[in-house]
């Protein structure tokens, strides 16, 4: 933003604040530790070896929050005016990569916290079914039927959620063509998740780490190798 924008943005600010007009909060990112992605070998992951459409799974920010990650096979675009559900506004850069095509969210569903395990994953990513669906495909929770967009900034399409899923940002290194996440943005759901499951991550992480933030690197997989059971709706 040059000095120009800077001065009128900041004006225009003043005066809505002088006129009681009120201004809609915003969501800014959240850095975390700047972590590698690795594929399942435990090598840097290439953001080019990608399968289309495919989904993966891997943790970030926490060693027990699971992210998605998609190659959606086009250019995304960014996506503003998005909301979370306490109301703070915030615009999605869009995609990153190669081809701008690599996208990261929070795969905790916004409505009560479904989210891929060993066991099972309710949600998943799916193709379009109908005209009315994104072409690039859809993010489905199977617990309460909530849609999301995954070229959209993971928008909610229909269902009970309340807000997008959070997005995870990413880095992507012309260099070496690794991929690296680097924060979040939107509407975090880390500490009720925490609440929530606590129990069970007690089970899963007996040394007591399930909330030990990430650092350095962390393990790409297919969402179909991570979860026994992949349930699509």
């Amino acid at each position: 933003m040059d000095r120009r924008s800077f001065v009128r943005n900041c004006t225009l600010a003043a005066g809505l604040f002088a006129s009681g007009v009120a201004v809609p909060a915003r969501a800014v990112p959240r850095r975390y530790a700047r972590v590698r992605l690795l594929d399942a070998t435990g090598e840097p992951l290439r953001a080019s070896s990608l399968e289309p459409r495919a989904q993966y799974v891997f943790a970030y920010p926490f060693a027990a929050t699971p992210c998605f990650l998609f190659d959606l096979g086009r250019a995304v675009p960014g996506r503003n005016g998005l909301e979370t559900e306490a109301g703070e506004h915030y615009d999605w850069p869009g995609g990153v990569g190669p081809g701008r095509s690599l996208v990261a969210y929070s795969a905790i569903c916004a409505h009560k916290m479904a989210h891929p395990t060993p066991t099972i994953s309710y949600i998943s990513f799916r193709s379009a079914r109908n005209e009315y669906e994104p072409p690039e495909g859809v993010i489905s929770c199977c617990a309460e039927n909530s849609r999301y967009d995954p070229a959209g900034g993971a928008r909610v399409i229909d269902g009970p959620a309340g807000q997008p899923l959070a997005a995870i940002l990413l880095e992507h290194d012309v260099a070496s063509d690794g991929l690296f996440a680097v924060g979040t943005l939107g509407g975090e759901l880390f500490r009720r998740f925490f609440d929530e499951f606590e129990a069970r991550l007690s089970l899963e992480y007996p040394n007591g780490d399930a909330r030990e933030p990430l650092a350095g690197e962390t393990v790409v997989r297919r969402l179909e190798d991570f979860s026994d059971n992949v349930v699509s709706c």
